[in-house]
C-alpha cells in the first residue's frame, strides 16, 4: 500500500516540472515586462551571443553578456554614466514557453530580486 502512495506521490510532482529550453533565447529581439511596487516597466531590446542593446524610455543602453550556463548571464553596461550602471545585473531563466520566458534579475551580489517576462519577436 505504501509502494502506491510513493507512486502515485512521484507522479503527480513529475507532472510540475519547469520546462527550460533557454539556447533558443540567447539571441534575438524582445519586449519585456516587469511589474515593480504596481507600475508595469517596458523595454524593446536586441540580443547577440555577446551584447544586448535595449532601448528603454526612449534611451539606448548597451551591455556586454557573460553567460554563464544556458539558462544565466550578467550584463555589464558598457559606457557606465552613474554608479548605478556600474553594477552588475544578473539574470536567470526559470521557465520557458515557445516564444517567451519568466525570469528573475538582481545586482550581482544582492538578494532582492524582481521578475519579469520576455517575449521573443523575432
Amino acid at each position: 500500500m505504501k509502494f502506491l502512495y510513493v507512486l502515485l506521490l512521484l507522479t503527480v510532482f513529475s507532472c510540475y516540472t519547469n520546462n527550460r529550453e533557454c539556447k533558443k533565447f540567447r539571441t534575438g529581439t524582445f519586449y519585456s515586462e516587469v511589474t515593480i511596487d504596481g507600475v508595469l516597466y517596458t523595454s524593446n531590446f536586441n540580443r547577440s551571443e555577446n551584447i544586448q542593446v535595449e532601448v528603454y524610455n526612449n534611451k539606448k543602453d548597451s551591455s556586454q553578456l557573460r553567460w554563464i550556463n544556458d539558462c544565466e548571464v550578467v550584463f555589464k553596461t558598457i559606457n557606465p554614466k552613474n554608479m548605478a550602471e556600474k553594477k552588475d545585473i544578473h539574470l536567470k531563466i526559470l521557465t520557458t514557453t515557445d516564444s517567451s520566458y519568466t525570469f528573475e534579475y538582481s545586482y550581482v551580489g544582492e538578494t532582492k530580486k524582481q521578475k519579469g517576462v520576455a517575449y521573443k519577436i523575432k
